[in-house]
């Protein structure tokens, strides 16, 4: 049984970005791959042509880049209404925690919302499982995958608007 992808909020901007990065990834950026490919074949043996090996690793990052960007925007709601500005935590909002005794602010949402400016968690990461759903003022704690329990307090809580 394969669990459903959830649904990501993309602004507009940031769908169009990301629908044009997949454009030139599936046609100009493939097609020149696919010459490079072709060129250190044509060279002969395979086994030592370093070229090849660079220009196969190369395309299977791009295809994997692809895939992804391609359930996301199958995923994506655009233009959603951003979560509302009530201190509750979930996708989409700009949270400051109190971890170690600092304050963290970071986007809780899809990395490829925001603008590369701000430090962002999924919400399947354990941090960001752990404090969804709660508001701001309610502690809690999680197992971080070096197994240790971490405390957390939610400090600020508000939604991006990129």
């Amino acid at each position: 049984m394969s669990e459903q992808p959830t649904a990501t909020y993309l602004t507009q901007e940031a769908f169009d970005r990301l629908t044009a990065e997949l454009a030139e990834l599936q046609g100009p950026r493939r097609q020149e791959v696919i010459a490079r490919i072709e060129a250190a074949r044509a060279e002969g043996d395979l086994k030592e042509n370093g070229g090849y090996h660079a220009a196969r690793e190369e395309q299977g990052k791009l295809e994997l880049r692809i895939r992804q960007l391609t359930q996301l925007l199958d995923t994506a709601e655009v233009g959603a209404t951003p979560p509302p500005d009530d201190g509750v935590v979930e996708p989409g909002m700009v949270v400051t925690v109190e971890l170690f005794g600092d304050e963290e602010t970071f986007l809780l949402g899809s990395r490829e919302i925001a603008d590369g400016s701000m430090q962002v968690f999924s919400e399947a990461s354990p941090l960001g499982a752990a404090i969804n759903g709660l508001k701001v003022g309610d502690t809690t704690s999680y197992e971080a995958p070096n197994g240790k329990q971490i405390e957390v307090t939610i400090k600020h809580a508000v939604p991006y608007t990129g």
